[in-house]
């Protein structure tokens, strides 16, 4: 399969049928240019600002959503496509490259940089690009991670909350659409998301956790693409009956809150961390979910760490060695669904 070579405004997304782009941008230090690869598949009835678009790879170390849209791009038939459908596999490829969370070029993480700036640097530019060209066609964004090298999540898919509920009650369906048992409302005062930039577009704005470690979980991929399909078909982008759930059904999903400082244990100090319980396990208030240990004090007792209320386990650390002020677990507490 060949790929089209576009400067970012000259990506048809309004005729029919299916194009493979690579999308340059411009290198900051020698005669060369980025690509990013852009598929497009529009169909006959497409509308003025309505599609859906699925990006993986926003950072470089998270592989599921990359693995997952791949599939994508040979399973979806440009003749079952109504709407229109972009898939990113890889938005970052410099990061991609490198297996880093950041872009090297310039050191930014991508979701923290946006809208971006068309003469910004690289990752700004990458920020900019896709709220300037891609986020004007669509009304569905699905951004797919995993924790990389940070942390460890059982499968998530994420929203924030939003005061329309409507809008809180399209996007906690089309989270529930990936069948993971749980749907994380998370905390939204983190600048440059892009996530949080499509849903002030007032889009149908989903992100995920998938996996962890750089490496390639199964159950996230087959999430991820039954996430993707599903809004599709929800959303009247893609012809067909609802993709079969191989994951968790809607009686057995919980939808967890982790947006409350209290929710999240940090490090007090730099060091090394336990878990005592399982990931996704169910906790009561109080009990004790791990040790922090600081090794330069090798008499001392770890530090004890407690269960701040009930819920579940929903993130946890995964390098043992953390630095003062990490993320050492999250405890989600359950939440009603929206009506």
């Amino acid at each position: 399969m060949s790929r089209t070579i576009v400067n970012p405004d000259q990506v048809d997304f309004e005729t029919r049928g299916r194009r493979d782009y690579h999308v340059k941008l411009e290198h900051t230090t020698i005669w060369a240019h980025h690509l990013i690869p852009v598929t497009v598949l529009v169909g006959p009835d497409v509308r003025k600002g309505r599609g859906l678009v699925a990006i993986g790879s926003t950072h470089g170390d998270e592989l599921e959503g990359p693995v997952a849209i791949k599939h994508l791009l040979h399973e979806i038939r440009t003749e079952d496509v109504l709407g229109r459908i972009i898939l990113i596999p890889v938005l970052n490829p410099m990061a991609f490259k490198a297996n880093r969370r950041e872009t090297p070029d310039d050191g930014v993480n991508l979701n923290r940089a946006f809208p971006g700036c068309a003469t910004g640097s690289v990752t700004s530019r990458l920020a900019d690009f896709v709220t300037r060209f891609i986020f004007p066609q669509v009304h569905v964004v699905l951004d797919i991670h995993a924790g990389g090298e940070v942390a460890r999540f059982p499968a998530t898919a994420n929203v924030h909350y939003m005061t329309d509920p409507a809008q809180r009650k399209a996007m906690e369906e089309t989270a529930r659409g990936f069948g993971t048992k749980f749907i994380m409302q998370y905390q939204n005062q983190t600048p440059g998301l892009l996530t949080g930039l499509a849903e002030d577009l007032g889009k149908i704005s989903v992100g995920t956790e998938m996996g962890w470690g750089r490496a390639v979980q199964v159950g996230g991929v087959s999430m991820s693409r039954q996430g993707v399909l599903t809004a599709a078909v929800r959303q009247g982008q893609l012809r067909g009956d609802l993709p079969p759930s191989r994951n968790y059904p809607a009686s057995e999903q919980v939808l967890v809150d982790t947006s409350h400082p209290a929710s999240n244990l940090l490090a007090a100090f730099e060091g090394h961390f336990e878990p005592t319980v399982e990931l996704g396990q169910k906790v009561a208030s109080g009990q004790r979910i791990g040790w922090l240990h600081d090794f330069n004090r090798l008499d001392d007792p770890p530090q004890e760490l407690l269960a701040p209320h009930d819920g579940y386990i929903i993130c946890q650390a995964w390098g043992a060695k953390v630095i003062q002020g990490q993320v050492l677990t999250q405890v989600g507490r359950p939440l009603e669904w929206a009506r």
